[in-house]
């Protein structure tokens, strides 16, 4: 069963051998939540702003950067944090007949009326998260496991499967599929989707990233292209505005693209790699000297050997105004404690804002994973002629090594203030500090641990999955045994 296969490793590679707890009294924020507004001078009725002028100042407040004015939102977040620290296992869902295996992804829909679960024994389950009552289960939704499930609006669905097609749904009519996609040659194990263009992108163990024009869907598919091809693909994000797709490999390299342009295919000989390097912890950043990735395989499939060597640097992206589009940035982060070692990344999660990355990170042997949060750095490099990678370790927590080979599918609350992290049978919440402050304020001087604010465990069995509702105080989670738990607030 692909569930027991060492994630990383491609079909045709052998398989490696394979109660709630109370917290103490949730701390109260230490500083004030409510926004200060510029002065404003009676004589001249000017806004002061910092030094580096108005358009720093405006953008740092569209960004929610610096303490002169912060999103009216954030005003609310003692309130919420609040009532995440009073969150506790509710209820457990589960259909009359218990034949779908393991639960490998969970996805609510945009309005949080539906939680969409995908199994291991080729089923999709749809279930109420408000009454916890199970809605339909989709039996035959694929001809083997389902990976992924991502929702396009509130009632159409995608869902991939290791039978390398991907499905089309409908909730109006879940009795026959709107439409099935072919055109990987290997398991689908990941789905995003472009609401601006109606472009839906998908990743397999294939290396291949297509798009699918679903502007043009009919019942015989959509109109695809294969965008972009690498070694070792694991999971493919896009950032929220689309400006950026991070792809994550099974040897420990991350890749960005930047200033993304979907409607282009990338022919391998054309990528304008604009930085490689390993990334850096705060502490790190006046160091300039590039380091070059272990021997480990190229991630790109046009050389066996280095393709970071100083030839294919592009000078030119090294420009002021940013980099050419589709330009590519091939990194290894740092995983504290594997400097010399490999480690693969298992999951890849971004920002609800785009701040950030969100990293679970395995080595080689299996014996030790991390989960950790880089920042995107922005700007040009620090000298010229260097490259500067544009990713910084921020956070990072050690992970219990409990169920080893499978991956484990962690995320951010829909506010980014909070990490949900599979944990042996259970799940931790994890914030940037105990108040559960934005990473904006509160991002360290070096790479800081991430804190515990919540441990609940509800399974028997190795959690693989869990989700924040987009619009309660609601936590899923999945499990090995197909169990599916529900943590909402008591008091």
């Amino acid at each position: 069963m692909s569930w027991r296969v060492r994630w990383g490793l491609t079909p045709e590679q052998p398989p490696p051998g394979e109660g709630d707890q109370s917290p103490p009294p949730f701390p109260s924020p230490s500083r004030s939540a409510s926004p200060k507004t510029p002065a404003v001078s009676s004589s001249s009725a000017a806004v002061s702003v910092p030094s580096g002028g108005l358009f720093a100042w405006v953008r740092g407040r569209r960004l929610g950067r610096g303490g002169r004015c912060v999103e009216p939102a954030r005003d609310t977040f003692r309130a919420m944090t609040g009532l995440y620290g009073a969150i506790q296992p509710a209820d457990s869902m589960s259909p009359i007949t218990r034949t779908h295996g393991a639960v490998f992804n969970l996805e609510y829909s945009p309005g949080g009326s539906v939680l969409t679960v995908a199994c291991e024994q080729t089923e999709v389950l749809l279930f109420d998260p408000i009454s916890s009552k199970h809605i339909k289960t989709l039996s035959e939704a694929h001809e083997d496991c389902v990976n992924n499930i991502r929702f396009l609006d509130n009632r159409l669905f995608a869902t991939c499967s290791d039978d390398t097609t991907i499905a089309l749904w409908d909730l109006r009519k879940l009795d026959t599929k709107v439409c099935t996609l072919h055109g990987h040659t290997s398991w689908v194990k990941n789905i995003e989707y472009d609401t601006n263009t109606r472009l839906l992108v998908t990743s397999g163990f294939d290396g291949n990233v297509i798009i699918w024009d679903t502007n043009r869907c009919t019942e015989d598919g959509c109109p695809h292209k294969k965008f972009f091809h690498t070694r070792f693909l694991m999971r493919m994000r896009l950032t929220p505005d689309c400006s950026k797709m991070l792809i994550s490999t099974s040897s420990g390299y991350l890749l960005i693209l930047h200033d993304l342009d979907l409607t282009k295919s990338l022919e391998v000989v054309s990528y304008p790699i604009l930085r490689a390097r390993r990334t850096t912890s705060n502490s790190d950043l006046a160091s300039t000297v590039s380091s070059s990735p272990r021997s480990t395989g190229s991630p790109c499939h046009q050389s066996e050997s280095n393709p970071l060597s100083e030839k294919h640097i592009v000078r030119a992206t090294q420009r002021e105004g940013g980099s050419p589009r589709n330009s590519l940035e091939v990194l290894t982060p740092e995983v504290p404690g594997e400097r010399d070692r490999g480690n693969c990344i298992t999951s890849l999660q971004l920002h609800p804002k785009g701040w950030a990355t969100l990293l679970r990170c395995s080595s080689n042997t299996d014996d030790q994973e991390w989960t950790c949060v880089y920042e995107f750095q922005e700007g040009t490099p620090l000298r010229p002629v260097s490259p500067r990678c544009s990713l910084q370790l921020t956070h990072c927590i050690e992970e219990a090594n409990v169920g080893r080979g499978y991956i484990k599918e962690l995320c951010f609350s829909p506010d980014g203030r909070m990490i949900s992290s599979p944990h042996g049978y259970g799940i931790r919440l994890l914030g940037f500090d105990t108040h559960c402050s934005e990473l904006v304020d509160c991002l360290p001087n070096e790479a800081a641990p991430l804190q515990e604010i919540r441990s609940l465990y509800s399974h028997s069995d190795v959690v693989l999955t869990t989700k924040f509702s987009p619009t309660h105080c609601q936590i899923a989670s999945g499990c090995l045994s197909g169990r599916v738990s529900l943590y909402q607030p008591k008091f």
